[in-house]
């Protein structure tokens, strides 16, 4: 297993699809698309490290995240820092465009900031909230028994995925596969060859001015 630290939100994208995983964070591949760039917009908000005061809560946005003991880092959305009897306890807030979503992946990749928090401050993180662009209201999360444990299973599943060579197959949803921006590249219906080697030899060709595909260019 790997023993950098895992990306906080390779966990929402091993839970979304292990191959769209493996393809951003082992062979670093990405490309934008419609979903992805409004995703951006919505960040642009709380991308920059800032700190202020509201209603008595301190908020600090894009705040650096970590837990050496599951080999965690990432980056915070937003944490509040809500004033209690017994200091300040983290509310961390994550941003999504969209609406809420069938699956855990988000909540797991906030439960990630909220456990990396614990460990940080040493105050215990029961609750945080997602909050989505379409419908522009935040989603409590609770950060239960089971939500715990889902999210340090995932954290054992990346890290055993970026130690592989080799591509997991594609995801069987194939309306995850329509909405990803790496549908391209990702190929599913080809799974199990590279996509660095398909953009490599794409490249190639790019550079030759031979614009065509051919099957040898298949990844």
């Amino acid at each position: 297993m790997t023993t950098d630290p895992v990306p906080i939100a390779a966990l929402q994208h091993m839970l979304y699809c292990a191959r769209q995983c493996a393809l951003i964070h082992v062979e670093r591949v990405w490309e934008e698309n419609r979903l992805t760039a409004e995703g951006r917009v919505l960040h642009d908000t709380v991308d920059q490290r800032q700190q202020h005061r509201r209603r008595g809560v301190r908020v600090v946005t894009a705040l650096p995240v970590y837990s050496l003991h599951l080999g965690l880092s990432g980056i915070a959305d937003v944490v509040e820092f809500h004033q209690g009897p017994e200091g300040e306890t983290p509310y961390p807030v994550e941003y999504k465009r969209g609406r809420p979503k069938a699956h855990r992946a988000d909540a797991v990749q906030l439960c990630a900031q909220a456990l990396c928090l614990e460990e940080m401050t040493g105050r215990p993180v029961s609750e945080g909230a997602l909050f989505y662009g379409e419908t522009r209201r935040r989603q409590g999360v609770a950060f239960d028994t089971d939500l715990r444990a889902l999210t340090e299973d995932t954290v054992t599943r990346v890290k055993v995925l970026l130690a592989e060579t080799t591509l997991p197959p594609p995801t069987e949803d194939s309306r995850r596969c329509r909405a990803c921006s790496l549908n391209e590249p990702c190929r599913p219906d080809l799974a199990g060859r590279s996509a660095h080697g398909w953009w490599t030899r794409r490249v190639e060709r790019l550079m030759a001015g031979d614009d065509a595909d051919s099957e040898d260019d298949l990844p």
